[in-house]
Order: C-alpha cells, then structure tokens, then sequence
C-alpha cells in the first residue's frame, strides 16, 4: 500500500478539523467508519468488475456514503456538522485515494494500521491544538498555521523516538 498518497490526501481534513479534540475525534471517527464501509462494500465488487468499472463503482460508493454522512450529521447533529465545515465532504476523496492506494492487495493488517495512525494522530494533534489554546494561550494554535506546527513538531518527536539517530551516511558533514 502507498502511504504516502494516503498520507498527502488526509492532510486536509486532519489539519483543518482538529482545532478541538472533539472535532478531531469526529473527523477520526468518521473517516475510518467511512472507509471500513467503502472497503467493505467494494471488496465483493472486486472479482466482477475491471479496472474502470472498480475505479466508477468506487466514486459512485464514496460519494453515496459521504452524502449519507452529511445527511445524518445535519439531522442529527448539526452542531458537529457546522463545526466539522467542509472537511467531513473530503472524505469521498480519501475513501477513493485508500482503495486505489490498497491496489489488490488483500492485507487487512495493513490496512487497519494505516487507519488507526490516521485516528490516532488527528486525536493527538486535536489535543495538543485544544491544550494549547485554551490553557497555554497561545491562539495560534488553533489557526490553521498552527497546526502546521504542532504537526511538524509532532513528526520530528516521532522521528526522535522511533527512528533515532539516522546512519553515518546520511549524516552530514561540517
């Protein structure tokens, strides 16, 4: 699976519904209840249809299910549906850049890791913006900006716990 494509198509609703952690668990929970679904429905589809009719009956089926999504969250709970904004409908896209990036491959284990880091990190940086602005006062962490820091700042912890320090050659010299 490409990470990386996964990665660089939730950048927007992870950066612009985290302000709060209750908009980051929303925006977390319902990106990965929306591709379970997608992936779920297109995975019996898959031995039937060829490759163009995979890539029409997977925009047909993400944007069904983000409509349906939208539905209910104005129904139901509108508050969360005006503080979400746009983001929830951006959803449809991941949806379609998560199939694509899964190709045939039949891995749920990978699949479900992708997802949980992707929860996980909106729910991390929709606490760290939350803690900041509000106890912290540093109003810039709400902005839009802001998360591009926290996030950054979130990469580089994870780099220096995970990773360590990079090889002799990758080190430069001075």
């Amino acid at each position: 699976m490409n990470r990386q494509w996964f990665a660089a198509v939730s950048l927007a609703p992870l950066l612009g519904a985290t302000q709060t952690l209750s908009n980051a668990c929303a925006i977390a929970g319902l990106s990965v209840l929306l591709i379970g679904l997608h992936h779920l429905a297109m995975t019996p589809l898959q031995r039937w249809l060829d490759a163009r009719g995979k890539l029409l009956a997977s925009v047909l089926l993400s944007a069904g299910l983000t409509t349906c999504l939208e539905l209910a969250l104005r129904t139901w709970a509108l508050p969360l549906y005006l503080a979400l904004g746009p983001y929830p409908a951006l959803i449809a896209v991941q949806c379609l850049m998560f199939e694509q990036a899964r190709g045939d491959s039949q891995n749920p284990r990978a699949s479900a890791t992708i997802l949980l880091g992707f929860a996980v990190l909106a729910v991390a940086l929709g606490a760290g913006r939350e803690l900041l602005a509000q106890w912290a006062d540093i109003r810039l962490a709400a902005l839009l900006p802001g998360a591009l820091i926290l996030m950054g700042l979130l990469l580089a912890l994870y780099n220096r716990v995970c990773h360590g320090r990079a090889p002799s050659r990758r080190q430069g010299t001075l």
